[in-house]
């Protein structure tokens, strides 16, 4: 809005307010794709190792989703590499991204659940960072992506 000074002179008021964009959502995002890349590498390893060597993870006695480690392996290094896809569609801003990456460490999550007798520690260490991906995915909002990456 123009208002007039006592000299005849215009002056602009403030720019109108855009979407207010809070640190930590932003960093929120760059966090859950560090996260995600980690944990894609993870799992890329882990399905590396287990189809490279039979017995470099040990059988759970009386498990019931005790699968061949050959099985194990792929799983672990599909989802790997589509973990590792889905943080670097996140950059986009679009909210399609956002959905494939929550769903993917979802599924993350759940993988890791049923291969926790084979690595207990690192399981639950990897259930913690997708959860904290999921967390940082759900709280972005579309008006800080567009603000941010210029996404429509």
């Amino acid at each position: 809005m123009a208002e007039q000074t006592s000299a005849g002179q215009t002056r602009q008021g403030p720019p109108p307010q855009g979407p207010r964009i809070k640190p930590l959502m932003v960093g929120g995002v760059v966090f859950a794709v560090c996260m995600m890349a980690i944990v894609g590498a993870y799992q890329v390893f882990v399905g590396m190792g287990a189809l490279m060597e039979d017995n470099f993870y040990t059988r759970a006695n009386d498990y019931p989703y005790d699968l061949n480690i050959n099985v194990w392996g792929w799983v672990h290094l599909f989802s790997g590499l589509v973990i590792l896809a889905a943080a670097f569609t996140v950059f986009k801003g679009k909210t399609w991204a956002r959905v494939v990456g929550i769903t993917v460490a979802a599924l993350s999550a759940m993988e890791n659940f049923f291969f926790t007798p084979y690595y207990p520690i690192w399981s639950i260490i990897i259930i913690a960072f997708d959860v904290l991906v999921i967390w940082s995915l759900a709280s972005y909002g579309h008006a800080q992506a567009h603000k941010v990456y210029g996404a429509p």
